[in-house]
């Protein structure tokens, strides 16, 4: 499987090298199975990683890159021939019909409505349903406004859509939480679990007495949205406990400014900023904290918790955040500041013992669900039993 993910843009003659810029935006890569074809889909996706030249590897940054290539390479193995397109193309006009639709949110009703009548329409849903996370978006800025006397921009949007109206099915990187935003269509929704972009192999000699009081918060932009400011105010009133700041903390100007005390100036807070989590610093991050706060408002289902899974990190997370934990973790309800502080002192408590039996029950757990394998197994039976087989 890992060869033929590798070498998909280029098994069937893909002379990647003469196309253009533009490719991306508005061009075409057909694949064909190995067998006689059972018919046509069209996925509109992330078509980047079908141009890559043989040498380069699929970016590991986001892992809709990775599942681009895994949904195509399953309509492959399933007989199909795939005709792939970005998501953002909106210049698409269909040369031929096709059995199956599989998109992104974007775009998804202007390609649907210029396909032939029976093509069944799936769409790839990795966000809560724009209005749910709009609203939520702005509730927290607003909030922060209050608090701290500053409209920050620290939201992360979603353009309006009518995907899941105009869609047959969905599969969903998300939980039941997620799947209920989009309730209100009454469509059938899949849900499939978000593989992780890198995993880690478990750390045998961690020193739990001194990571029990040390947390991290991973994201990336939107940094009200995803609980950024909560997690700062709830660190700054427990200065036995320590926070590292992993995330673009200088693209967010305004942000920087108004939390700079926090970021800065507050000794157990300590703000390392972007970070590759495939890196060492990232690695010795982890490897000397215990857990992840991360409050955000509303997700599809979340990477960076995924991540710290992967990582041994006790989650202390938002139910929006969209990941499903045991009682290895805690689920913040409310994410209010008070419940933040108490949550990681709860955490904090527990003995060595039980500290190392969570870190690595949130590890399992991850290495059973979020991988890449998982995500296979799980999105080939979704669409089984969308098509009846």
């Amino acid at each position: 499987m890992k060869d033929a993910i590798k070498n998909i843009a280029h098994r069937f003659g893909l002379e990647v090298s003469k196309y253009k810029p533009s490719i991306h935006e508005t061009g075409l890569v057909s694949l064909e199975p190995d067998c006689r074809s059972m018919g046509n889909v069209l996925l509109a996706y992330v078509i980047d990683p079908f141009l890559l030249k043989d040498n380069e590897p699929i970016p590991s940054s986001h892992t809709h890159f990775w599942e681009s290539i895994q949904i195509a390479e399953t309509f492959l193995g399933l007989g199909y021939s795939v005709d792939v397109i970005s998501f953002r193309n909106k210049k698409f006009i269909p040369k031929r019909e096709y059995s199956m639709f599989v998109s992104a949110r974007t775009n998804f009703e202007k390609v649907a409505k210029s396909l032939n009548k029976d093509c069944i329409g799936i769409v790839h849903l990795d966000t809560s349903h724009w209005l749910f996370n709009n609203y939520a978006s702005y509730r927290r800025c607003i909030a922060a406004q209050r608090r701290r006397g500053a409209s920050l921009t620290s939201f992360k949007l979603l353009e309006p859509n009518r995907a899941i109206e105009c869609a047959g099915f969905a599969t969903m990187l998300g939980n039941n939480f997620t799947i209920g935003t989009y309730s209100f269509a009454n469509k059938k929704i899949l849900p499939v679990p978000v593989p992780a972009c890198t995993t880690y192999q478990w750390t045998e000699d961690k020193d739990y007495k001194f990571c029990r009081n040390r947390f991290i918060w991973l994201g990336s932009s939107g940094l009200v949205h995803k609980g950024l400011d909560l997690a700062l105010e709830a660190f700054a009133e427990m200065p036995d406990c320590h926070l590292t700041v992993c995330g673009p903390i200088k693209a967010d100007k305004d942000f920087e400014r108004i939390y700079y005390k926090e970021l800065y100036e507050t000794p157990n807070i300590h703000t390392v900023g972007w970070i590759d989590i495939q890196g060492p610093e990232f690695l010795d991050v982890i490897r000397n904290s215990m857990g992840l706060v991360y409050p955000s408002c509303a997700e599809g289902q979340s990477g960076a918790v995924v991540t710290c899974l992967q990582a041994g990190l006790i989650p202390i997370i938002s139910q929006e955040s969209g990941v499903d934990i045991s009682d290895f973790g805690i689920i913040l309800r409310n994410c209010t500041i008070d419940e933040i502080k108490g949550s990681v002192r709860k955490v904090s408590a527990l003995s060595v013992k039980e500290l190392a039996m969570k870190a690595r029950q949130s590890w399992e757990y991850a290495r059973k669900y979020h991988t890449r394998e998982n995500f296979s197994r799980e999105y080939t039976e979704a669409i089984k039993r969308i098509i009846g087989i």
